[in-house]
Protein backbone atom coordinates (compact mmCIF):
# COMPACT_ATOMS: atom_id res chain seq x y z
CA UNK A 1 0.00 0.00 0.00
CA UNK A 2 1.52 3.34 -0.92
CA UNK A 3 1.46 6.21 1.47
CA UNK A 4 1.95 9.69 0.36
CA UNK A 5 2.54 12.74 2.54
CA UNK A 6 0.71 15.54 0.57
CA UNK A 7 -0.66 19.70 1.30
CA UNK A 8 -4.03 20.34 0.90
CA UNK A 9 -3.36 22.11 -1.88
CA UNK A 10 -0.65 20.10 -3.93
CA UNK A 11 -1.22 16.80 -4.32
CA UNK A 12 1.82 14.07 -5.84
CA UNK A 13 0.82 10.54 -6.63
CA UNK A 14 3.03 10.43 -10.00
CA UNK A 15 4.73 7.28 -8.70
CA UNK A 16 1.13 5.73 -8.63
CA UNK A 17 0.75 6.41 -12.14
CA UNK A 18 3.98 5.44 -13.57
CA UNK A 19 3.16 2.54 -16.01
CA UNK A 20 -0.68 3.46 -16.66
CA UNK A 21 0.15 4.79 -19.84
CA UNK A 22 -1.02 1.58 -21.25
CA UNK A 23 -4.23 3.03 -20.86
CA UNK A 24 -4.86 6.11 -21.37
CA UNK A 25 -6.58 8.21 -24.14
CA UNK A 26 -2.92 8.15 -25.96
CA UNK A 27 -2.98 4.23 -27.30
CA UNK A 28 -4.91 5.65 -30.43
CA UNK A 29 -8.08 3.39 -29.56
CA UNK A 30 -9.70 6.32 -27.81
CA UNK A 31 -9.94 7.81 -31.01
CA UNK A 32 -10.94 5.34 -33.31
CA UNK A 33 -14.10 4.73 -31.21
CA UNK A 34 -15.26 8.06 -29.58
CA UNK A 35 -12.59 10.09 -31.06
CA UNK A 36 -10.06 12.07 -28.18
CA UNK A 37 -10.63 14.75 -25.40
CA UNK A 38 -8.35 17.34 -26.34
CA UNK A 39 -8.44 18.34 -23.01
CA UNK A 40 -7.70 15.13 -20.92
CA UNK A 41 -4.49 14.37 -22.49
CA UNK A 42 -2.08 12.50 -20.13
CA UNK A 43 0.32 14.53 -18.17
CA UNK A 44 3.59 11.98 -17.31
CA UNK A 45 4.41 12.55 -13.90
CA UNK A 46 7.62 10.92 -13.61
CA UNK A 47 9.24 13.88 -13.03
CA UNK A 48 7.93 13.64 -9.45
CA UNK A 49 8.73 9.94 -9.01
CA UNK A 50 11.27 10.91 -6.76
CA UNK A 51 9.98 12.90 -4.30
CA UNK A 52 6.96 10.79 -3.72
CA UNK A 53 9.54 8.09 -2.91
CA UNK A 54 10.99 10.88 -0.17
CA UNK A 55 7.61 11.36 1.34
CA UNK A 56 6.30 7.64 1.25
CA UNK A 57 6.67 8.12 4.85
CA UNK A 58 3.37 7.73 5.92
CA UNK A 59 1.69 4.92 7.89
CA UNK A 60 -1.94 3.32 7.49
CA UNK A 61 -2.02 3.22 11.50
CA UNK A 62 -1.56 7.10 11.66
CA UNK A 63 -3.76 8.40 9.20
CA UNK A 64 -6.19 5.91 9.78
CA UNK A 65 -7.09 4.40 6.08
CA UNK A 66 -8.52 1.43 5.29
CA UNK A 67 -6.63 -1.35 4.27
CA UNK A 68 -7.12 -4.00 1.80
CA UNK A 69 -7.13 -7.72 2.53
CA UNK A 70 -8.51 -9.35 0.18
CA UNK A 71 -10.43 -8.85 -3.37
CA UNK A 72 -12.00 -10.90 -5.32
CA UNK A 73 -14.75 -10.82 -8.65
CA UNK A 74 -18.53 -10.65 -7.85
CA UNK A 75 -19.60 -10.83 -11.73
CA UNK A 76 -17.92 -9.94 -14.88
CA UNK A 77 -18.62 -9.96 -18.36
CA UNK A 78 -20.02 -6.25 -18.07
CA UNK A 79 -20.06 -3.29 -20.88
CA UNK A 80 -19.27 -0.23 -19.97
CA UNK A 81 -20.61 0.21 -16.09
CA UNK A 82 -21.22 3.54 -14.93
CA UNK A 83 -23.36 3.55 -11.61
CA UNK A 84 -23.64 0.89 -8.90
CA UNK A 85 -26.45 0.79 -6.82
CA UNK A 86 -27.46 -2.04 -4.57
CA UNK A 87 -30.63 -3.70 -3.23
CA UNK A 88 -30.88 -6.50 -0.72
CA UNK A 89 -28.82 -9.30 -2.74
CA UNK A 90 -28.92 -7.61 -5.66
CA UNK A 91 -26.63 -4.99 -7.66
CA UNK A 92 -27.94 -2.82 -10.26
CA UNK A 93 -25.42 -1.32 -12.83
CA UNK A 94 -26.21 0.91 -15.55
CA UNK A 95 -24.39 0.05 -18.77
CA UNK A 96 -23.75 3.08 -20.90
CA UNK A 97 -25.21 1.99 -24.17
CA UNK A 98 -28.45 2.25 -22.14
CA UNK A 99 -29.42 -1.03 -20.33
CA UNK A 100 -28.81 -2.27 -16.79
CA UNK A 101 -27.22 -5.22 -15.56
CA UNK A 102 -28.65 -6.82 -12.57
CA UNK A 103 -25.90 -9.14 -10.53
CA UNK A 104 -27.27 -11.83 -8.79
CA UNK A 105 -25.32 -14.63 -7.09
CA UNK A 106 -23.05 -13.35 -9.53
CA UNK A 107 -25.40 -14.05 -12.19
CA UNK A 108 -25.58 -10.83 -14.99
CA UNK A 109 -28.87 -10.45 -16.85
CA UNK A 110 -29.65 -7.15 -18.41
CA UNK A 111 -33.07 -5.30 -18.08
CA UNK A 112 -34.15 -3.42 -20.29
CA UNK A 113 -35.12 0.89 -20.31
CA UNK A 114 -38.25 1.96 -21.33
CA UNK A 115 -37.91 5.97 -21.96
CA UNK A 116 -39.35 8.59 -24.18
CA UNK A 117 -36.21 9.13 -25.73
CA UNK A 118 -33.87 6.56 -27.10
CA UNK A 119 -30.69 6.83 -25.18
CA UNK A 120 -27.63 8.27 -26.98
CA UNK A 121 -24.41 6.36 -26.52
CA UNK A 122 -21.78 9.09 -27.74
CA UNK A 123 -18.70 9.81 -26.36
CA UNK A 124 -18.82 9.42 -22.38
CA UNK A 125 -22.68 9.88 -22.62
CA UNK A 126 -25.15 7.60 -22.49
CA UNK A 127 -26.72 5.97 -19.48
CA UNK A 128 -25.07 7.32 -16.61
CA UNK A 129 -26.10 8.24 -12.75
CA UNK A 130 -28.95 5.99 -10.86
CA UNK A 131 -30.20 5.84 -7.39
CA UNK A 132 -33.01 4.40 -6.17
CA UNK A 133 -35.48 6.53 -4.30
CA UNK A 134 -34.91 5.53 -0.65
CA UNK A 135 -38.47 3.70 -0.80
CA UNK A 136 -37.80 1.56 -3.64
CA UNK A 137 -38.63 -1.42 -1.81
CA UNK A 138 -42.07 -0.30 -1.35
CA UNK A 139 -42.47 1.97 -4.72
CA UNK A 140 -40.06 0.32 -7.40
CA UNK A 141 -39.17 3.86 -8.18
CA UNK A 142 -35.42 4.98 -9.13
CA UNK A 143 -34.21 7.76 -11.16
CA UNK A 144 -31.92 8.01 -13.79
CA UNK A 145 -29.43 10.13 -15.69
CA UNK A 146 -28.98 9.53 -19.87
CA UNK A 147 -28.08 11.42 -22.75
CA UNK A 148 -30.35 11.79 -25.51
CA UNK A 149 -30.91 13.50 -28.91
CA UNK A 150 -27.78 13.18 -31.66
CA UNK A 151 -24.43 13.91 -32.01
CA UNK A 152 -24.82 17.14 -33.36
CA UNK A 153 -26.47 18.20 -30.28
CA UNK A 154 -26.36 15.66 -27.38
CA UNK A 155 -28.63 16.51 -24.55
CA UNK A 156 -29.10 15.14 -21.10
CA UNK A 157 -31.95 14.42 -18.64
CA UNK A 158 -32.59 12.86 -15.40
CA UNK A 159 -35.61 10.91 -15.38
CA UNK A 160 -37.50 9.21 -12.91
CA UNK A 161 -38.56 5.13 -13.17
CA UNK A 162 -40.24 2.23 -11.82
CA UNK A 163 -39.24 -1.12 -12.31
CA UNK A 164 -41.75 -3.36 -13.41
CA UNK A 165 -41.49 -7.03 -13.87
CA UNK A 166 -37.65 -6.82 -15.13
CA UNK A 167 -38.18 -3.37 -17.43
CA UNK A 168 -37.36 -0.27 -16.00
CA UNK A 169 -40.38 2.52 -17.60
CA UNK A 170 -39.65 6.51 -17.55
CA UNK A 171 -42.81 7.81 -15.39
CA UNK A 172 -41.66 11.24 -14.91
CA UNK A 173 -38.84 13.90 -16.61
CA UNK A 174 -37.44 15.49 -13.97
CA UNK A 175 -35.12 18.07 -15.52
CA UNK A 176 -34.37 17.79 -18.77
CA UNK A 177 -32.03 19.71 -21.90
CA UNK A 178 -29.23 19.65 -19.82
CA UNK A 179 -26.54 20.92 -22.50
CA UNK A 180 -23.92 17.43 -23.73
CA UNK A 181 -21.38 17.13 -26.36
CA UNK A 182 -18.73 14.19 -26.61
CA UNK A 183 -17.27 15.09 -23.62
CA UNK A 184 -17.95 16.23 -20.13
CA UNK A 185 -21.53 15.37 -19.40
CA UNK A 186 -20.92 14.97 -15.55
CA UNK A 187 -23.90 12.57 -14.63
CA UNK A 188 -23.86 11.67 -11.41
CA UNK A 189 -26.63 11.08 -8.94
CA UNK A 190 -26.83 10.85 -5.06
CA UNK A 191 -28.96 11.36 -2.57
CA UNK A 192 -28.24 13.32 0.28
CA UNK A 193 -28.73 12.77 4.30
CA UNK A 194 -31.69 15.95 3.60
CA UNK A 195 -33.42 13.43 1.68
CA UNK A 196 -32.83 15.82 -2.06
CA UNK A 197 -31.27 14.38 -5.00
CA UNK A 198 -28.39 15.77 -6.21
CA UNK A 199 -26.86 16.06 -9.79
CA UNK A 200 -23.98 16.62 -11.22
CA UNK A 201 -23.67 18.19 -14.71
CA UNK A 202 -20.49 18.80 -17.01
CA UNK A 203 -19.43 21.91 -19.13
CA UNK A 204 -20.35 20.36 -22.41
CA UNK A 205 -16.93 21.27 -23.95
CA UNK A 206 -18.36 25.24 -23.28
CA UNK A 207 -16.30 26.37 -20.74
CA UNK A 208 -18.11 29.18 -20.22
CA UNK A 209 -21.35 27.34 -19.18
CA UNK A 210 -19.28 26.64 -15.90
CA UNK A 211 -20.10 30.31 -14.50
CA UNK A 212 -23.63 31.17 -16.05
CA UNK A 213 -25.98 30.61 -13.45
CA UNK A 214 -28.67 30.65 -16.04
CA UNK A 215 -27.50 27.58 -17.43
CA UNK A 216 -27.54 24.39 -16.08
CA UNK A 217 -24.34 22.86 -16.93
CA UNK A 218 -20.97 22.66 -15.36
CA UNK A 219 -22.76 22.75 -12.04
CA UNK A 220 -23.83 20.13 -9.02
CA UNK A 221 -27.92 20.69 -8.78
CA UNK A 222 -30.78 19.98 -6.04
CA UNK A 223 -33.74 18.57 -6.53
CA UNK A 224 -37.11 17.70 -4.84
CA UNK A 225 -37.59 13.77 -5.97
CA UNK A 226 -40.47 15.08 -7.96
CA UNK A 227 -38.36 17.59 -9.69
CA UNK A 228 -39.66 20.82 -7.94
CA UNK A 229 -36.98 23.10 -6.34
CA UNK A 230 -36.47 23.06 -2.74
CA UNK A 231 -36.89 26.12 -1.15
CA UNK A 232 -34.27 26.14 0.94
CA UNK A 233 -31.80 26.23 -2.29
CA UNK A 234 -28.79 29.10 -2.92
CA UNK A 235 -31.66 30.52 -5.10
CA UNK A 236 -34.85 29.33 -4.79
CA UNK A 237 -36.11 29.51 -8.03
CA UNK A 238 -32.70 27.40 -9.68
CA UNK A 239 -31.69 23.80 -8.85
CA UNK A 240 -28.11 25.25 -8.84
CA UNK A 241 -26.37 24.10 -5.84
CA UNK A 242 -22.77 25.22 -6.31
CA UNK A 243 -20.86 25.72 -10.06
CA UNK A 244 -17.91 26.89 -11.84
CA UNK A 245 -17.03 23.09 -12.20
CA UNK A 246 -15.74 21.44 -15.39
CA UNK A 247 -16.78 17.85 -14.84
CA UNK A 248 -17.80 16.40 -11.64
CA UNK A 249 -18.26 12.92 -11.49
CA UNK A 250 -18.88 12.14 -7.25
CA UNK A 251 -20.66 12.86 -4.68
CA UNK A 252 -20.47 11.97 -0.54
CA UNK A 253 -20.96 12.98 2.30
CA UNK A 254 -19.55 12.79 6.15
CA UNK A 255 -21.94 12.58 9.01
CA UNK A 256 -22.40 15.80 9.80
CA UNK A 257 -23.59 16.50 6.18
CA UNK A 258 -20.62 17.88 4.24
CA UNK A 259 -21.03 17.16 1.00
CA UNK A 260 -17.75 16.57 -1.26
CA UNK A 261 -17.09 16.04 -5.08
CA UNK A 262 -14.82 14.94 -7.34
CA UNK A 263 -13.88 16.76 -10.74
CA UNK A 264 -12.06 16.39 -13.84
CA UNK A 265 -9.71 18.72 -14.67
CA UNK A 266 -7.75 19.65 -17.99
CA UNK A 267 -4.69 18.23 -18.45
CA UNK A 268 -4.25 17.23 -14.98
CA UNK A 269 -5.45 19.58 -12.16
CA UNK A 270 -8.05 17.12 -10.89
CA UNK A 271 -9.90 17.89 -7.64
CA UNK A 272 -11.43 17.17 -4.78
CA UNK A 273 -13.87 19.69 -3.30
CA UNK A 274 -15.43 20.57 0.28
CA UNK A 275 -18.93 21.57 -1.66
CA UNK A 276 -20.93 24.94 0.21
CA UNK A 277 -24.34 25.77 -1.00
CA UNK A 278 -23.82 28.58 -3.73
CA UNK A 279 -20.29 28.75 -3.89
CA UNK A 280 -18.47 28.94 -7.24
CA UNK A 281 -15.57 26.65 -7.47
CA UNK A 282 -13.84 28.47 -10.16
CA UNK A 283 -13.57 26.77 -13.29
CA UNK A 284 -12.74 27.77 -16.19
CA UNK A 285 -11.53 31.16 -14.29
CA UNK A 286 -8.86 29.15 -11.99
CA UNK A 287 -7.35 25.90 -11.24
CA UNK A 288 -4.87 24.13 -8.61
CA UNK A 289 -3.36 26.29 -6.42
CA UNK A 290 -4.63 29.78 -8.08
CA UNK A 291 -6.91 32.23 -6.51
CA UNK A 292 -9.51 35.04 -7.40
CA UNK A 293 -12.06 37.07 -5.38
CA UNK A 294 -15.29 34.70 -4.98
CA UNK A 295 -13.82 31.67 -5.85
CA UNK A 296 -13.18 28.38 -3.80
CA UNK A 297 -9.69 26.73 -4.34
CA UNK A 298 -10.22 22.79 -4.05
CA UNK A 299 -9.30 20.34 -1.15
CA UNK A 300 -7.09 18.54 -2.97
CA UNK A 301 -5.61 19.21 -6.49
CA UNK A 302 -3.48 16.74 -8.88
CA UNK A 303 -1.07 18.92 -9.85
CA UNK A 304 0.59 18.01 -13.19
CA UNK A 305 -0.70 14.90 -12.38
CA UNK A 306 -3.80 13.02 -13.80
CA UNK A 307 -6.44 10.70 -11.40
CA UNK A 308 -9.82 11.01 -13.59
CA UNK A 309 -11.80 10.99 -10.70
CA UNK A 310 -15.08 9.40 -10.46
CA UNK A 311 -17.32 7.64 -8.24
CA UNK A 312 -16.59 8.34 -4.26
CA UNK A 313 -18.02 7.61 -0.87
CA UNK A 314 -17.29 8.89 2.28
CA UNK A 315 -16.12 6.39 5.47
CA UNK A 316 -14.41 7.10 8.81
CA UNK A 317 -13.35 10.97 8.46
CA UNK A 318 -11.85 10.03 4.42
CA UNK A 319 -12.93 9.76 1.16
CA UNK A 320 -12.51 6.71 -1.21
CA UNK A 321 -12.33 7.39 -4.79
CA UNK A 322 -12.57 5.61 -7.79
CA UNK A 323 -9.79 6.99 -10.53
CA UNK A 324 -10.03 6.03 -14.12
CA UNK A 325 -6.58 7.44 -15.24
CA UNK A 326 -5.11 6.38 -12.38
CA UNK A 327 -6.52 3.21 -12.59
CA UNK A 328 -6.72 2.65 -8.30
CA UNK A 329 -8.67 3.53 -5.52
CA UNK A 330 -7.27 6.37 -3.75
CA UNK A 331 -8.37 7.70 0.18
CA UNK A 332 -8.19 11.52 1.39
CA UNK A 333 -8.67 12.49 4.75
CA UNK A 334 -11.62 15.11 4.61
CA UNK A 335 -9.10 17.40 6.60
CA UNK A 336 -6.92 17.87 4.17
CA UNK A 337 -3.24 16.70 3.76
CA UNK A 338 -3.42 13.22 3.95
CA UNK A 339 -3.68 11.22 0.36
CA UNK A 340 -3.22 6.99 0.29
CA UNK A 341 -3.33 4.48 -2.81
CA UNK A 342 -4.84 1.88 -1.07
CA UNK A 343 -5.57 -0.33 -3.54
CA UNK A 344 -4.58 -0.85 -7.63
CA UNK A 345 -4.15 -3.14 -10.79
CA UNK A 346 -7.15 -3.62 -12.13
CA UNK A 347 -7.03 -0.86 -14.43
CA UNK A 348 -9.60 2.52 -15.19
CA UNK A 349 -12.40 2.60 -12.10
CA UNK A 350 -15.64 4.51 -12.68
CA UNK A 351 -17.73 3.74 -9.40
CA UNK A 352 -17.23 2.75 -5.95
CA UNK A 353 -20.05 1.63 -3.74
CA UNK A 354 -19.86 0.59 0.54
CA UNK A 355 -21.30 -1.81 2.59
CA UNK A 356 -19.82 -3.19 5.64
CA UNK A 357 -16.43 -4.02 5.78
CA UNK A 358 -16.69 -4.61 1.76
CA UNK A 359 -15.81 -1.90 -1.18
CA UNK A 360 -17.24 -2.86 -4.53
CA UNK A 361 -16.04 -1.31 -7.42
CA UNK A 362 -16.53 -1.54 -10.88
CA UNK A 363 -13.48 -1.63 -14.15
CA UNK A 364 -14.04 0.57 -17.01
CA UNK A 365 -11.62 -1.45 -19.25
CA UNK A 366 -14.30 -1.85 -22.28
CA UNK A 367 -14.98 2.34 -22.69
CA UNK A 368 -12.71 2.44 -25.13
CA UNK A 369 -9.57 3.51 -23.40
CA UNK A 370 -8.47 0.52 -21.37
CA UNK A 371 -6.97 -2.41 -21.97
CA UNK A 372 -9.56 -5.26 -21.41
CA UNK A 373 -9.03 -8.50 -20.32
CA UNK A 374 -11.06 -11.64 -20.87
CA UNK A 375 -13.32 -10.73 -17.86
CA UNK A 376 -14.04 -7.13 -18.19
CA UNK A 377 -15.90 -5.08 -16.99
CA UNK A 378 -16.26 -6.52 -13.66
CA UNK A 379 -17.88 -5.75 -10.48
CA UNK A 380 -14.78 -6.08 -7.70
CA UNK A 381 -15.00 -6.64 -3.95
CA UNK A 382 -12.50 -5.29 -1.49
CA UNK A 383 -12.34 -6.58 1.88
CA UNK A 384 -10.69 -4.68 4.00
CA UNK A 385 -9.93 -3.95 8.11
Amino acid sequence: MKSIQITALSVALSLALVGCAAETEENGVESEIIGQDPNETEVDGSENGEANEADDTGTNESQGFIDIIESRDVAGGLNIPWSIVHHEDIFYLTEREGVIAKVENGEVTREELDVTEEVLHYGEGGLLGFVLDPNFADNAKAYLYYTYGTEAEALNRVIEVEHREGTWVETAILIDEIKGAQFHHGGRLAIGPDDKLYITTGDALEESLSQDLNDVAGKILRLEFDGSIPEDNPDPSSPIYSYGHRNPQGLAWDEEGQLFSSEHGPSAHDEINRIEPGLNYGWPEIMGDETADGMEVALYHSGNDTWAPSGMVYLDGHLYVAALRGSMVIGFDTNGGQSEVIWEGEGRIRDIFVEGNSLYIITNNTDGRGMPGPEDDRLIELIFE
